[in-house]
């Protein structure tokens, strides 16, 4: 026992920081031995971190309530592909956004992704450097989730990723901004605790339509090929603030349409289309009874039929003469009536 002792407090700094793992197997599958006695010990390497994590990036993601399942299948996923991630519970809608900051330091966090949902049906999404700014509100759309794509990729969980943009983020000022934000937030801090020493997948920001498109692919070792991994959303900027979650606007997309608007619009074309249907109808039934009256009536019966001769219009220049009545005459007419009555 002593002879144990002695061996144990003799070992190394390095010897101290191992852990030991048992596991059953073969003598001959069995690396190198902690110890000659125990040959079910195994010497576990220490963190890959070694002190030297000087990056302290860490991202709080959270939502709002009355997010649907997709939202929060979303932010899961996120939080399995960033290990630097925090989580917290949802927060009330009646709050104001300004309490997301005392969270954030609460949680000892300087980044903050934020999942606010409306109406139920609309998700927007603020991506935040907290307290001092800037942040960034997005609309996010065409959602899909890890589970839902169900892609051949797989990648190690907690691995470091590359992030590749778009050479459309280093021509226009808001996109750089963007680009800037995306990757404090999105990039893994170099020997993170919580993360391995290894990249394997790529997230990718692509901008089209005046949106910006996240892709997850896995590398492929053999032939340095990309296979999607999902998640996959796509994030349509409405608004950038100087500070964090408000604050004066540093830019403002001129071709947003809020969804409102644009159900509105949907609605309204949906109306129209019916509109032009019902007159389509009622001119195909107008047409229907004129062609009815037209048989109806014989078209060669006027032609024997003779225009009557036009006849001089007299025009009389004098006053006509006063009739002159004879009174004896009538007597003599009065007469004979009741002579006829006698008899």
């Amino acid at each position: 026992m002593a002879a144990q002792k002695r061996k144990r407090g003799g070992r190394s700094s390095a010897g101290k920081n191992q852990k030991k793992a048992k596991f059953v197997a073969d003598q001959s599958e069995i690396p190198v031995v902690a110890e000659q006695g125990v040959k079910n010990e195994v010497a576990v390497p220490p963190p890959v971190s070694q002190g030297k994590w000087t990056n302290k990036e860490r991202v709080l993601i959270f939502s709002s309530r009355g997010i649907n399942f997709r939202t929060r299948h979303l932010m899961q996923d996120l939080r399995t592909l960033m290990p630097h991630s925090k989580a917290d519970t949802k927060m009330d809608r009646k709050d104001k956004l300004f309490i997301i900051n005392e969270v954030c330091e609460i949680k000892n966090c300087n980044k903050c992704l934020f999942f606010e949902a409306k109406k139920k049906q609309d998700l927007y999404m603020w991506i935040s450097n907290s307290p001092h700014g800037p942040s960034v509100k997005f609309l996010v759309q065409n959602i899909h989730t890890l589970a839902e794509l169900k892609m051949t990729g797989n990648c190690l969980k907690g691995s470091r990723p590359l992030l590749s943009f778009d050479p459309k983020f280093d021509k226009e000022p808001h996109y750089a901004l963007l680009k800037e934000l995306f990757t404090q937030t999105f990039s893994t801090p170099r020997y993170h605790p919580k993360s391995q020493p290894f990249v394997d997948h790529v997230f990718t920001f692509t901008i089209a339509d005046n949106r910006i498109w996240f892709r997850n692919y896995q590398i492929i070792e053999e032939d340095a090929s990309l296979v999607e991994i999902g998640p996959r959303f796509v994030l349509n900027p409405i608004k950038i603030f100087q500070g964090s979650f408000g604050g004066p606007t540093l830019y403002e997309n001129p071709n947003f349409k809020s969804p409102n608007m644009h159900r509105r619009e949907l609605r309204l074309a949906a109306a129209a289309k019916v509109r032009e249907k019902q007159m389509v109808k009622e001119l195909h039934k107008m047409k229907r009874s004129e062609a009815k009256e037209d048989l109806n009536t014989d078209v060669t019966a006027d032609v024997f039929v003779t225009p009557a001769e036009e006849k001089h219009v007299h025009i009389q220049m004098e006053a006509p003469e006063p009739k002159i009545y004879n009174k004896n005459k009538r007597k003599a007419f009065k007469r004979q009536r009741m002579q006829m009555a006698r008899r």
